[in-house]
Formats: structure tokens, C-alpha cells, sequence
């Protein structure tokens, strides 16, 4: 149980609004909310009743607050003793990146002082949006990334993989080729879902010559694998990140031959604590920008 997960309950659980329990911890909404849906899933109980128009503790949430100011009051006495002043790292995150990003921050604490890290998960906008507010230190993206007032830090590459059904015809290839998979239907990834991804796999079919049928945008990754494993025609691109992080066993993930890949990069503003953590512990950058796992 992290100490993070309960400083946000206490202080929703005395705003009794996630709004300005967010401006009170100076981080984004989504944060919040996640904090408190992971710490009710641990502890087994609802804290919080919420509806649109209230938020009110539970019976349980007012047994667990009393405990968690006692919990959080007993860590800062740890602190104080140890002279130990532990700041927030916020982190814009995109999925399939989890692997990649905990290497990272054990880089960046071996490196430096105790820091609490949140994870927020948003679509590339938004999460730039809340970087350029003060709501995020630093933001992980994939593909190009170009915005006035951030310093964008290439990092790492990452292969694109061909996803097909386990029934797929070329599911036990080594590696295929888009010509190879141009008698199906492709599920090109949603623009609008993932804007540097989809403008890469777009790239890569052009640059190949092959003008393959195309089906429904694919949604969400997890969905799409989904789809894919159920339909032995059709077929989609995915980073290899991500493919290993869904652990689909209803799909074949192959390398594309040609390669193709797609970059990564630390995003961070010009000036501010993400930036200061990134010059302390260059340390970070080198881990993300180790290979992916294995796939199996």
C-alpha cells in the first residue's frame, strides 16, 4: 500500500470533490481517480460513494481515514528524523510503456533523492495540455513530437509488429512482409486514438507500395487484440511494448521485413522540475532506451 494512495484519499475524503482534491495536490483529475479506485481495489472495500452530483465517504471510508492520517502523520516523523524530504514526480504516460517506464524510475532513484512518482494515463494532447499547465513534470510519447515551450528528448526505438489471429495463415512466420498480408484486411490504428502511430503505420504501408484492404479503425489496443484474435482475416500494427504488455494468447505477433519502428522520447517544458530531474539523473533517458522484452 502506498503512502501516494493515501494522502489522495485523505484529501478527496476533506474536499469531498476530486476536482479540488486535484488543485490541492496540484496534479490531474485521472490521477486522483486512479489512486482511489487502486486503493479500494486493495483494501477490498468502497471508500467513497460517488454520484454526479456528491461525493460522500462510505462507513468503511471513515474507519480508513482515521487510520490513513494516522499512517501519513507516522511517515513524516520517519521524514523528519531522517531529514528526508520526498517530492512528486508526475509522469504523462501512454499505454504499453510499463515495462520501459519502471526501468526508469529504478534509474532515476538509484541516481538521486526519494521521490513519489504518479503515472497519469492520457491521450498525447491532453497530456501535453496538462504538461504546459504544471500539471505534469515530464510526459513519455511515442512518434514525433514538436510543440513550442517543451525540449523533446529522443530516447528509444521500438519495432512495429504485424498482429494477426492465431488462426492467421502467416501466424507461424518468422517474420512477414505487408505484401505477405495484403490479401486481408488491415485495421489501420484509429487516428484520432493515436495520432503518431497511425501516421507511422500509414508511412510504412505507402513506403511499401502495397495497398492493402482496409477494415474498421482499430480502437483501444487491448480491444483491437481482441478483435484480431476473433477474425483470422483481418490484421493490425502495434508497438512491441505494447503487444508484450497485453499478453494476448488469442494472437500472433510477427516482425515486419522490411523493419519498421517507431521512435520514443521523453517530453519535458523548458523550465520547470521535470527538467531539473532529467539533468540530475541522465540515468533515466539510458534506461527507457533498453530493449524491449521478448516476445514469447
Amino acid at each position: 500500500m502506498e503512502l501516494r494512495a493515501l494522502r489522495y484519499f485523505v484529501t478527496v475524503a476533506e474536499e469531498l470533490h476530486f476536482g479540488r482534491a486535484a488543485e490541492r495536490l496540484h496534479i490531474a483529475q485521472p490521477a486522483v481517480s486512479q489512486q482511489i479506485a487502486r486503493l479500494e481495489r486493495e483494501l477490498g472495500v468502497r471508500l467513497l460513494d460517488r454520484s454526479p452530483r456528491r461525493v460522500r465517504l462510505t462507513s468503511a471510508g471513515q474507519r480508513v481515514l482515521a487510520a490513513a492520517r494516522t499512517a501519513l502523520s507516522a511517515a513524516e516523523e520517519v521524514r523528519a528524523a531522517a531529514g528526508a524530504h520526498a517530492v512528486t514526480l508526475r509522469i504523462g504516460i501512454a499505454p504499453g510503456l510499463g515495462a520501459r517506464l519502471e526501468r526508469g524510475i529504478d534509474a532515476l532513484r538509484a541516481a538521486g533523492e526519494p521521490f513519489d512518482v504518479v503515472l497519469v494515463d492520457l491521450p498525447l494532447t491532453a497530456r501535453l495540455s496538462a504538461l504546459r499547465r504544471g500539471e505534469l513534470d515530464l510526459a513519455l510519447a511515442r512518434g514525433e513530437v514538436s510543440a513550442p515551450g517543451f525540449t523533446v528528448l529522443p530516447t528509444w526505438t521500438e519495432p512495429l509488429l504485424a498482429v494477426v489471429s492465431r488462426r492467421h495463415v502467416a501466424a507461424g512466420l518468422a517474420a512477414v512482409s505487408f505484401e505477405d498480408l495484403a490479401g486481408g484486411v488491415l485495421r489501420m490504428p484509429a487516428r484520432e486514438h493515436d495520432r503518431q502511430l497511425h501516421d507511422a503505420v500509414a508511412s510504412a504501408v505507402r513506403e511499401s507500395g502495397v495497398r492493402p484492404r482496409l477494415g474498421r479503425p482499430a480502437g483501444a489496443a487491448r480491444d483491437a487484440v481482441i478483435e484480431i484474435g476473433a477474425d483470422p482475416e483481418s490484421w493490425t500494427v502495434l508497438p512491441a511494448d505494447q503487444v508484450a504488455e497485453l499478453g494476448s494468447r488469442g494472437i500472433a505477433a510477427i516482425p515486419l521485413t522490411p523493419a519498421v519502428t517507431i521512435s520514443g522520447s521523453v517530453v519535458v517544458p523548458d523550465a520547470g522540475p521535470g527538467h531539473a530531474a532529467l539533468c540530475a539523473a541522465p540515468a533515466f533517458a539510458g534506461a527507457l532506451a533498453a530493449p524491449p522484452p521478448r516476445l514469447r
